[in-house]
């Protein structure tokens, strides 16, 4: 004669069995500690601090005579010390008022319509990378009039109005 109830526990333990599995997935999926020297947090506040700082220069300046933003400014006639001075005032000043260690090297993307390629060249940097740092890339498209004589673009980029792509490896020494 065969006994139900044993098969009856059994079940029964099984299915104990697979809810404490699902409750131990559920509990550590959903769990994490962040600790400060978790490197994917500084990467994101070094991304977000880059990105923003690019979006600040590239604000229209609306009290001017030109409407151009400084970085479309700095594009358009290649001052690359003003670049470096106005990222490092945005990027490396801490609130206690000494600088932090941030360094930086910037690349310009641009379409040539004759090739029908996307090309790019060096605009400026504070040092080069060497490959022992661990940069973060933020970008900005940035609108720039080369039609208008008197800007110092490179002489492969088109005269016309156009987008470009600014592109910045942020990292800290």
């Amino acid at each position: 004669m065969v006994n139900y109830e044993g098969q009856l526990y059994t079940i029964e333990g099984v299915a104990a069995g697979l809810i404490m599995l699902l409750t131990a997935f559920i509990v550590v999926g959903t769990t994490s500690v962040y600790t400060p020297g978790d490197t994917h947090i500084t990467d994101m506040q070094l991304e977000q601090m880059g990105s923003d700082a690019l979006h600040i220069m590239n604000t229209p300046n609306t009290s001017a005579a030109s409407a151009e933003s400084a970085l479309q400014s700095m594009i358009k006639n290649n001052e690359k010390d003003r670049f470096r001075e106005t990222f490092f005032s945005f990027c490396n000043t801490t609130a206690g008022g000494t600088t932090d260690n941030l360094q930086y090297s910037t690349d310009v993307y641009y379409r040539d319509t004759l090739t029908d390629s996307v090309n790019h060249y060096h605009f400026a940097e504070s040092r080069n990378l060497n490959g022992g740092e661990h940069p973060v890339r933020v970008t900005e498209w940035v609108q720039v009039d080369n039609s208008i004589p008197g800007g110092s673009m490179p002489a492969e980029v088109d005269n016309r109005v156009q987008a470009v792509l600014v592109e910045v490896l942020v990292w800290r020494d």
